[in-house]
């Protein structure tokens, strides 16, 4: 029987949940070693059926989040943490994302391949802002994503066909989460919360290596993205086997922040960061 929930449409809903864990996994709400809630509980949160609750869970433990065990729940086993030069610590990127929209101005740049985490992260600053947490009154945010036309090394078999609908996977995804950064900051504008939203998202003819957050023209978040094979279960529940895939949440980061000394290696990082992301959105940029 499937007990499927009002509301719940799928691979939206899939999207939605696994996005939603992953953020907690690296933020620090559910750390390395904890335990993720029960499938009951995941299903009432989420509002969506135990079926997709068990898909997520299945997609997570194959990306390596997760160990399951028969009765014994799902163990978190990676977490995403960012070393900071600057400070000599390590820190979860939350906090950076936290610090950055807690500015009247909050300024974003951001090269990535899919948006899935920046979406994450977009959402859960917009609920601060509607509790009032925060008050921004700006939000302008530019973002560079490869081109839907490029050939991507990334979720590749070797097979055609099934490279095919791998291709059409990532570009669903794509789809998916920057129609929700539109909606969610169109939403903070429509209802009076922030005053000015400038949200621009350009096609590039360039396969990010790394992924890169430039906030407030202040500080750089960047880390590569880890290339390893698992397999994906597709929306029809067809499982391929192999696949090349990439790692950006889990993989680790690095963190630099511009400061008062012009040739520190935090400053000269951010500024070089920030000249390469204007001159690739001038002209490269569609």
């Amino acid at each position: 029987m499937n007990d499927r929930t009002p509301g719940d449409s799928g691979g939206r809903q899939f999207q939605r949940v696994a996005g939603e864990l992953r953020a907690r996994m690296n933020d620090g709400g559910c750390p390395e070693g904890s335990f993720l809630p029960s499938q009951r509980e995941l299903a009432s949160e989420f509002m969506v059926s135990r079926d997709t609750v068990q898909r997520v869970l299945r997609e997570l433990r194959s990306e390596g989040w997760i160990e399951t065990r028969q009765g014994g729940g799902s163990r978190v086993v990676k977490s995403q943490r960012v070393h900071s030069p600057t400070s000599g610590r390590t820190v979860t990127l939350r906090p950076l994302i936290d610090h950055a929209f807690g500015q009247p101005e909050v300024a974003l740049d951001v090269f990535t391949l899919t948006s899935e985490s920046l979406d994450a992260h977009i959402r859960m600053q917009a609920e601060r802002i509607r509790a009032r947490e925060i008050a921004p009154q700006s939000i302008t945010l530019r973002m560079v994503l490869p081109a839907e036309s490029l050939e991507l090394p990334y979720w590749r078999t070797g097979q055609p066909a099934e490279d095919m609908r791998l291709k059409a996977r990532f570009l669903d995804i794509t789809r998916r989460h920057t129609a929700s950064l539109h909606a969610t900051l169109h939403d903070l504008r429509a209802t009076g919360l922030v005053p000015s939203v400038d949200l621009r998202i350009r096609p590039i003819p360039l396969v990010p290596q790394s992924k890169l957050y430039l906030l407030n023209g202040t500080e750089a978040v960047s880390g590569p993205y880890m290339v390893y094979r698992r397999s994906i279960e597709m929306e029809d529940g067809e499982v391929i086997e192999g696949v090349l895939d990439v790692e950006g949440l889990g993989a680790g980061l690095t963190h630099h922040t511009k400061d008062t000394e012009l040739h520190s290696q935090g400053t000269m990082v951010v500024t070089n960061m920030q000249e390469w992301f204007d001159s690739v959105w001038e002209h490269l940029a569609d």
